[in-house]
């Protein structure tokens, strides 16, 4: 059924909608287009101050994990379709913990037992997670599989590569052992901020978006154009894994 359009009022609603999608797809061609954005790589500048310094720098480690969030359009990305169909802030609470316990966890342990895993991979596994909850959210294992996975277990799964990223590039900047663990925390505490402010934004955004009958008609494309991007970035770093 096509709902009636007003010329004066839907003008501001229909102009959040198309911004909303405009974000996605600008955020999906960063993804695959932007050495920064798939690799989990840390600005030039901000590398050689990671390598340089010795001691506890609680400040300045919060804000380099909070910038690193904030960028990081593989997360934001994985994010957006976690939550795309979560209306109650309940739900979102209890998605988003467990999302930040797994990378959390896995971060900090991989940086501490020097455990990492080859960037390429990881990235690649990351962008399948991406793929995933597209797909998920397009209800595709129902008509595929006739079977609902587990969303809560993914979240927190996929929560640990996504960690395992993090650790990984952390462990090729050789942070100094003198002061690891609270600069550790404190980029750990700035992940957490920048997700949050990062979340802040999708959900305002959904809020509005989700008011307006054009939502279910572009929920579909929004998650198509993620699931994409996810593709993009697993061919991307295959392709790099495979010629390093």
């Amino acid at each position: 059924m096509n709902l009636p359009s007003t010329k004066n009022g839907g003008g501001i609603w229909g102009t959040c909608s198309r911004l909303l999608l405009l974000t996605v797809i600008a955020a999906s061609i960063i993804l695959a287009f932007s050495n920064g954005a798939i690799a989990h790589a840390v600005a030039e500048g901000d590398k050689g101050y990671i390598q340089e310094i010795y001691g506890t720098h609680l400040i300045p480690f919060t804000y380099l994990g909070a910038k690193h969030m904030v960028t990081g359009f593989d997360h934001i990305l994985f994010l957006f379709g976690v939550i795309f169909f979560l209306y109650r802030m309940k739900h979102v609470a209890i998605y988003v913990s467990l999302f930040a316990l797994g990378h959390s966890s896995t971060m900090l342990l991989g940086v501490l037992l020097d455990f990492g895993i080859n960037s390429y991979i990881i990235d690649a596994i990351i962008g399948f997670s991406i793929v995933y909850k597209s797909l998920d959210n397009l209800g595709a294992y129902q008509r595929w599989f006739g079977i609902q996975p587990s969303i809560k277990l993914a979240t927190l799964v996929f929560g640990f590569f996504h960690g395992f990223g993090l650790a990984s590039k952390i462990i090729d900047y050789e942070i100094a052992e003198n002061g690891l663990i609270p600069n550790l925390l404190a980029f750990n505490v700035g992940v957490e901020l920048g997700q949050m402010l990062a979340l802040g934004s999708i959900l305002l955004a959904m809020s509005w978006w989700r008011l307006r009958p054009s939502f279910l008609k572009h929920a579909y494309t929004a998650n198509v154009i993620v699931m994409a991007a996810g593709f993009t970035l697993i061919g991307y770093q295959l392709t790099g894994y495979a010629v390093s």
